[in-house]
């Protein structure tokens, strides 16, 4: 990888882990959503961070977080992407009595 690559890639990967901060209940009510900002990386480079939740599989399943930083729209081929799932927990067991 080149600099330039992994200084993307670092950024992504930063503003991935705050991305999965929230939690599925939380971003449950605003799914399908997602926002964009202008930012720098860690080396300095002035970028476009954009970070989105959509619905994996199905509404109310899953929510796969995506995370995009490139340098201006231009070059939005050549930034780097992270994404992960945030998993819907099972429901607890209701109790037999």
């Amino acid at each position: 990888m080149s600099e330039l690559a992994d200084d993307l890639a670092a950024m992504a990967e930063d503003e991935l882990a705050r991305a999965l901060t929230l939690s599925w209940r939380e971003l449950a009510a605003v799914t399908p959503w997602g926002d964009a900002y202008d930012g720098f990386t860690p080396a300095g480079r002035q970028v476009t961070v954009e970070r989105s939740y959509i619905w994996a599989e199905a509404a109310g399943g899953d929510i796969l977080c995506e995370v995009q930083v490139y340098g201006g729209p231009a070059r939005w081929d050549e930034g780097a992407r992270a994404s992960r799932l945030i998993r819907k927990a099972a429901p607890f067991p209701k109790a037999v009595p």
